[in-house]
């Protein structure tokens, strides 16, 4: 079969570098799961790494052209292909509750809303490993105190360990993007329950990252916090000053005031 043509409607950069897809496959640690979700193989370049794996492979492709490539040309992956739109895929029709990792180079228009969608999964995902354009994989590791550090940063770290691995270069790709790319790695923290309401804490974090440029007291004011709460210190602090356990401390506080 002949190779696919990548669509840019799908935001497609097919990875011609084989070496990259081998080190990306690596990054999976194959602790705690016996099941990986490839998301969006395109003509599997990493897929065939993750079948040489001691794990079952499944992939979600929603491009009709790649999926039958994919089965032409990959007979490990019989029954395994899921013709689906991730984002709106229920993955416990496969997984049935069980723990899995996802992996991918990931189509960049989407990168993000992945990542929201594997923390309402967080639960079933003790890993998650992938390529994403280069400032939104940094985004994710970056901690306090920078530009870049915000809702997704906090909202990953909350729940899994954040490392950057390695930056990719655009001529490694058909057609070549034009950002560069980098992957990073999450893995889920030994305890990652918060000990804190998580809808009020998801809550807080994005309605102080919403108006960024403004102190916590009048970025939160939407919460109609009282009048003590509305002295604490913190409260000086714009929303990139505060880590991860600040922001807990912080969504325990407007808890204790009643919200």
């Amino acid at each position: 079969m002949e190779k696919v043509k990548a669509k840019k409607h799908l935001g497609q950069h097919f990875l011609k570098d084989e070496s990259i897809a081998k080190a990306i496959a690596d990054t999976l640690s194959l602790e705690g799961y016996n099941d990986v979700l490839e998301i969006g193989p395109g003509m599997g370049v990493l897929t065939k790494y993750l079948l040489d794996k001691p794990t079952t492979t499944y992939v979600i492709e929603i491009d009709t052209e790649s999926v039958a490539y994919l089965d032409a040309n990959y007979p490990k992956l019989k029954d395994k292909i899921i013709s689906k739109d991730f984002l709106r895929y229920d993955c416990n029709e496969i997984f049935e509750g069980k723990q899995y990792a996802i992996i991918g180079n990931f189509p960049y228009n989407i990168s993000t809303q992945i990542v929201f969608r594997t923390l309402e999964f967080r639960h079933q995902i003790p890993e998650f490993s992938g390529m994403f354009q280069k400032e939104v994989a940094q985004r994710i590791c970056e901690k306090k105190g920078s530009k870049a550090y915000g809702i997704l940063s906090v909202l990953a770290q909350a729940f899994y360990h954040a490392e950057y691995l390695f930056t990719v270069d655009e001529h490694v790709f058909d057609p070549p993007p034009k950002v560069k790319s980098g992957v990073m790695r999450l893995r889920r923290k030994e305890d990652f329950s918060l000990p804190c309401g998580e809808k009020l804490f998801f809550t807080v974090v994005k309605t102080a990252f919403q108006q960024r440029r403004k102190t916590l007291r009048n970025s939160l004011k939407t919460l109609n916090l009282s009048d003590n709460l509305r002295e604490d210190k913190v409260l000086d602090l714009r929303p990139e000053q505060l880590s991860v356990e600040d922001f807990i401390a912080l969504t325990q506080k407007i808890e204790a005031d009643g919200i």
